[in-house]
C-alpha cells in the first residue's frame, strides 16, 4: 500500500477520529507488545459507551494498563448468537461499541465476522480502527513470495475435516498462511508434510513479544526439529504454494485417475484419507460429473 498516494487532510482525519453514536467500531490489539497500541484504537476505547470482548478478563487487564475504565461486555464463538442480538439492539437504540478479541484484529479468523454480518442485514454502521495482525505480520518476515496468498487460519481438529481441506487447496500457487496451537503443531506439520511434500514454510511463533521466533525451513526440516523440540506458544504457519512441477503432476495424475475404473477412482480417494463419500465426491468431480451420476455409474 505503500505506493497509495495519502491524500486524508487533518480535517478530514479529525472527522474520522470522532466516535459515533450507532455505530460498531472494530478496534485491533497488539498481538504481544503493547506499545503497538495505537492512538486512534485508545481514543475510540475511551469514549465508546460500551466494549465487547472475547474474554473481558484479558480486555480489563489491557483497559487497565492504558486507565481505561469501561463497562465490558463477553461476545465469543459460544454465545455469539444471543450476544450478537443483544449488542446490536443496543446500538440500534443510540449507543456505540468497541469490539475487540485477545489479539490483534476482530473479525478475523474470529466470531467477530457473525456481528459485522449481522450489523451489515441492520443496516448498522461499522467503523474499523486497523492495527495488528499476526497473519500479515508473520507473511512479511516469512521470507516467502507475499504478492498472492491465501489465509486457511485454523484446521479443523476433526481429522477428516483437516484430510479433506487439505487436499482441496494441495493445487494452490499463493502462499498459504495457517494458524496453530503449540499442542497440535506436531500433528499439522506431519499432515502437510504428508500432503504436500517438502515445501519451503516460515514457522512464526509469539510474534512482537520477548520470545519471538522465526525459523524459516523445509516441511521435512520441520518435522524433525519437532520431534526434538517442544512447540511453545502461539504459532502461524507460511507455507510456499504449489509449483509448476507439482501442478503439471497433478494434471498428469488427474489424466492418470480418468483411465481407473470407478471402483478403482473411489479406491485412490480413500487411500489418501478421505471418507468414502468424500472420495465419491471427489472422483465425480474429476470426470465431471455429479455426486449422484458417478454413484449411479459405481454401483453398476
Amino acid at each position: 500500500m505503500s505506493s497509495i498516494k495519502n491524500t486524508v487532510d487533518d480535517s478530514t482525519a479529525q472527522e474520522k477520529n470522532k466516535v459515533e453514536k450507532s455505530t460498531l467500531y472494530l478496534v485491533a490489539v497488539p498481538i504481544g507488545n503493547l506499545a503497538d497500541m495505537s492512538e486512534r484504537a485508545l481514543k475510540v476505547l475511551s469514549e465508546v459507551d460500551f466494549i465487547a470482548a472475547e474474554d473481558t478478563r484479558n480486555t480489563q487487564h489491557l483497559l487497565a494498563r492504558f486507565g481505561i475504565k469501561k463497562n465490558l461486555v463477553s461476545y465469543y464463538e459460544h454465545n455469539k448468537r444471543q450476544r450478537g442480538e443483544e449488542i446490536t439492539a443496543r446500538i440500534e437504540a443510540g449507543e456505540s461499541c468497541a469490539l475487540v478479541t485477545d489479539a490483534g484484529m476482530p473479525a478475523i479468523s474470529d466470531p467477530g465476522e457473525d456481528l459485522v454480518a449481522l450489523c451489515a442485514e441492520k443496516g448498522i454502521t461499522v467503523s474499523c480502527i486497523p492495527g495488528c495482525c499476526a497473519a500479515v505480520t508473520a507473511l512479511a518476515l516469512s521470507g516467502l513470495p507475499t504478492g498472492r496468498f491465501a489465509f486457511e487460519g485454523f484446521l479443523s481438529t476433526s481429522k477428516g475435516e483437516r484430510n479433506k481441506r487439505l487436499a482441496e487447496i494441495k493445487n494452490e500457487v499463493r502462499t498459504l498462511i495457517f494458524y496453530e496451537a503449540p499442542h497440535k503443531l506436531r500433528t499439522t506439520l506431519d499432515d502437510l508434510y504428508e500432503v504436500f511434500g517438502d515445501r519451503r514454510i516460515a514457522l512464526c511463533r509469539e510474534l512482537t513479544k520477548i520470545n519471538e521466533e522465526i525459523l524459516r525451513t523445509t516441511l521435512s526440516k520441520a518435522v524433525e526439529i519437532y520431534k526434538e523440540k517442544s512447540p511453545r506458544g502461539e504459532y502461524v504457519l507460511i507455507m510456499e504454494g504449489a509449483s509448476s512441477k507439482e501442478i503439471n503432476d497433478l494434471i498428469s495424475e488427474e489424466n492418470s485417475l480418468l483411465s481407473l475404473s470407478p471402483k478403482d477412482h473411489v479406491s485412490h480417494y480413500e487411500k489418501n484419507g478421505l471418507a468414502r463419500m468424500d472420495a465419491i465426491k471427489a472422483a465425480a468431480k474429476d470426470r465431471g460429473m455429479t455426486k449422484s451420476e458417478f454413484y449411479k455409474l459405481l454401483n453398476n
